[in-house]
């Protein structure tokens, strides 16, 4: 039998447990699986670009389990009232290769994005952060500030989005949290006096959402929009004077913001978690996390609500595969 866990079961999950309880406690597991990096099996995702958008196949696997994600990126659904993003994703079972779990990943990819978002941050943001800033109020933008909220003492964040209808939507959902909502004319006033800014724009081009000039000593950039060849939100000459992280470097280079640069590489965030390099060394320090989306952070999401599915009796189990007194014998089935 295999668990199947649906939107419903994870909206009943996160409302039980609560959201910022939720990210912090699956980032310490997150935190867990980026130290461990060199038990896992990976690969850069399988791309196919299409007319509209990307579809993606994202697997990873260390010896007991094997995941992977169905993703796709469309940013032009919104006009037909669509998802700019939807995913599935499964987790097996190495030893037999039986799935275990089928489980939505819509929701869950928007939170594992932030949350290791805000586990970079954890590492290379000033320690005394209180005031964020986030670029791009979309479908990812409120998980982005939840996360951070829980790992740092945020009291202020200021937002902008050239939609004033999302900006509307980000301020209204966020509206109850405790910290102060400041509403911004244009990007370049997002960055004054932030301690962290998040880029999360969806549109399938090289923009400058960030000028150089705008980028202030000691700022942490959490760079999540540029997530494809040819994507990408910011000047490079910001890239020659940021401490650059990735999560796996061989697929960065090809879809991160460091696709337009030859600019050094600092380090990827499994170091910094591993201890093997230091995150944030002084407070004038400009430090930019580009992050494109790796399928560890995805084995992990499953993990996470896999265990607690089956400590908590959560999702339904159906039979997808045949149970057999002879496993030679398939074709008595039909």
């Amino acid at each position: 039998m295999i668990k199947i866990i649906t939107v419903s079961d994870i909206q009943k999950i996160i409302r039980t447990m609560g959201i910022e309880k939720f990210f912090s406690n699956f980032i310490v597991m997150l935190e867990k699986e980026y130290a461990r990096w060199n038990d896992f099996h990976k690969s850069p995702r399988h791309a196919t670009h299409v007319k509209n958008g990307v579809i993606e196949v994202m697997p990873i696997c260390d010896d007991e389990l094997y995941s992977f994600k169905f993703v796709n990126g469309h940013p032009n659904n919104t006009k037909k009232n669509k998802l700019t993003v939807v995913a599935l994703g499964l987790l097996a079972d190495v030893k037999t290769g039986y799935p275990l779990c089928i489980s939505e990943m819509t929701l869950l990819t928007a939170i594992r994005t932030a949350a290791t978002s805000a586990l970079a941050a954890k590492y290379l943001a000033r320690k005394n952060t209180k005031k964020a800033g986030i670029i791009g109020t979309g479908a990812q933008s409120e998980f982005q500030v939840v996360a951070l909220k829980s790992q740092f003492d945020i009291d202020t964040v200021k937002y902008f989005d050239l939609d004033g209808i999302a900006m509307e939507k980000f301020s209204r959902n966020l509206k109850n949290q405790q910290f102060k909502l400041v509403r911004c004319d244009s990007a370049k006033d997002v960055l004054e006096n932030v301690d962290v800014i998040t880029t999360a724009t969806a549109n399938k081009s090289s923009a400058i959402i960030l000028e150089n000039n705008w980028i202030q000593n000691g700022l942490h950039i959490n760079g999540i929009g540029g997530d494809c060849p040819g994507k990408t939100e910011l000047d490079k000459k910001i890239l020659e004077r940021a401490k650059i992280v990735v999560e796996y470097l061989p697929q960065s280079r090809i879809e991160g913001e460091i696709q337009q640069t030859s600019a050094p590489i600092y380090a990827e965030l499994w170091e910094l978690v591993a201890g093997l390099k230091k995150g944030r060394e002084h407070d004038r320090e400009i430090t930019l996390f580009d992050s494109v989306g790796f399928a560890l952070e995805d084995f992990a999401i499953l993990k996470f609500i896999y265990k607690y599915s089956l400590q908590n009796n959560t999702g339904a189990e159906i039979n997808l595969i045949p149970n057999l007194s002879n496993p030679k014998d398939l074709f008595s089935q039909i």
